[in-house]
């Protein structure tokens, strides 16, 4: 055998697989194709390359052009009207993404995993096939492999990228210079993460989405205040719309959208696509390789994602559960441990989901509705940020956190939270959950003054109608 652990996928689910093997012992490989004929590895998936880390340098620099523009009058700050430079906002982004993907090389290298440039390709249990950039295949075996391949944008056929007015997420980060008018279909995490960007630069953004309700995997008294603020931002959010057609002119795109029934027809200079992902499993499985995928396009596998075929496993987006950097990673582990005969698994019940808007949304668990169904009695508390003093202080008080705890046993089951700082006060809550702490534990618990986390402390206390900062 070439291998005791082979590796297809570069992303956050592989390369962390590869790593964590290696660490472990053994001999691993990993293979990551791009487009590019160098013959180089292009390391770190979409979340470093076009997704989580790029999308993240625009978020920040746009809410910093933000600020001067409209955010620091009533601190007694006056900077006049602010110039913006697309193309080094731009470069900024670039560099940052050429560092992270740079040191996941350095990472590879340090731990002695061999980098394959090319598409590989499960011929069987034991074997790869590799395609370069130049059409060359080389076949490498291996004890164990690790199906790691990611995740692609979904196209509608109702309205085709062009790569140009009609693009994708990815090339939503890469645009070089600012619509004026940007429609975004869909309101999940990618259209709404988008539409903060460009709408702060200053774009006029109308976001189109087919659910009737806006993030309907919260709680409504959570979403209500979500769209409430977003409203408040010029962020125009049609919901319970499709967007039926698309005809690309010169200089606009005409979009046939159906809204309560009626068709309109609106025109933008630019249409981003962003209605979700697709497992990225075209051509990953040879024909005889014994895998098949499901109707949507996934591997199955059990809770250790272990395939049908016992030596080899599949992690990340390729599989069931939410398309998330950190699940596959958690998972890349999970498998490298189990390989080498440890006993790691994974806590699903426990995956935390952020959306990076200003407000941040994040939360973990169940929601009202899952406790529902489930027949799960509950108590619910609630502390909104404008209650909390270094919110204030700070001027960025919009938004609540609300806890969800066993009616009997006090147990957390569910944290939401939207506010300034969501996704690092949730991961507080997070340890607590995974650790089955109940209300009464985080209310007991001293949290420093004045801080947002307090926040947490309060809907905790709130629970069992004993916060102090709002009335029970």
């Amino acid at each position: 055998m070439d291998f005791d652990v082979l590796v297809i996928g570069g992303g956050p689910g592989g390369y962390v697989a590869a790593i964590k093997s290696s660490q472990l012992g053994l001999k691993t490989a990993c293979v990551e194709f791009d487009s590019t004929d160098d013959n180089k590895v292009k390391l770190g998936g979409t979340c470093l390359n076009v997704g989580c880390i790029p999308s993240k340098s625009l978020l920040d620099s746009s809410y910093k052009f933000h600020q001067l523009e409209s955010g620091l009058e009533e601190h007694g700050i006056s900077a006049g009207k602010p110039k913006l430079d697309i193309a080094k906002m731009m470069d900024r982004k670039n560099a940052i993404v050429k560092k992270l993907t740079g040191g996941v090389s350095h990472l590879f290298s340090h731990n002695k995993v061999t980098s394959i440039h090319g598409k590989g390709q499960l011929l069987n249990a034991n074997t790869v096939e590799v395609v370069d950039s130049k059409g060359k295949k080389k076949s490498y075996t291996a004890k164990n492999i690790i199906l790691a391949a990611g995740s692609r944008p979904i196209n509608i056929p109702s309205v085709p990228w062009n790569g140009t007015s009609v693009i994708g997420s990815s090339g939503a980060l890469e645009l070089n210079e600012v619509p004026k008018k940007l429609a975004i279909i869909g309101a999940g995490v990618i259209g709404l993460e988008l539409g903060s960007v460009w709408s702060r630069l200053g774009s006029s953004v109308e976001i189109f989405e087919a659910e009737k309700e806006l993030l309907p995997m919260l709680d409504r008294d959570v979403a209500k205040v979500i769209e409430r603020e977003f409203k408040n931002q010029s962020l125009n959010i049609n919901l319970g719309c499709f967007v039926k057609g698309s005809k690309t002119s010169r200089n606009a795109v005409a979009l046939e959208v159906e809204i309560e029934g009626k068709l309109e027809k609106k025109s933008f200079d630019k249409v981003i696509v962003a209605v979700g992902r697709r497992p990225f499993t075209d051509d990953l499985l040879g024909k005889d390789c014994g895998l098949k995928l499901d109707e949507r396009g996934f591997i199955e596998v059990n809770e250790f994602c272990q395939t049908a075929i016992a030596n080899v496993y599949a992690v990340g987006d390729i599989v069931r559960g939410p398309m998330l950097a950190h699940k596959a990673m958690e998972e890349g582990i999970m498998a490298a441990e189990r390989i080498a005969g440890k006993k790691m698994e994974v806590n699903y019940d426990l995956v935390p989901s952020v959306i990076y808007t200003h407000p941040e949304i994040a939360w973990v668990g169940k929601t009202e509705k899952d406790l529902k169904a489930e027949g799960v009695e509950f108590n619910k508390g609630n502390f909104p940020f404008a209650a909390s003093g270094r919110a204030l202080a700070a001027g960025d008080s919009a938004g609540l956190v609300k806890v969800l705890a066993d009616k009997e046993t006090d147990q957390v089951l569910g944290i939401q939270i939207f506010g300034n700082g969501a996704a690092e006060i949730l991961q507080q809550g997070l340890i607590g959950m995974e650790f089955s702490a109940s209300s009464e534990d985080f209310g007991l618990t001293m949290f420093s003054h004045p801080t947002v986390s307090e926040a947490l402390h309060e809907a905790a206390l709130a629970v069992n109608k004993q916060a102090i900062h709002i009335g029970n």
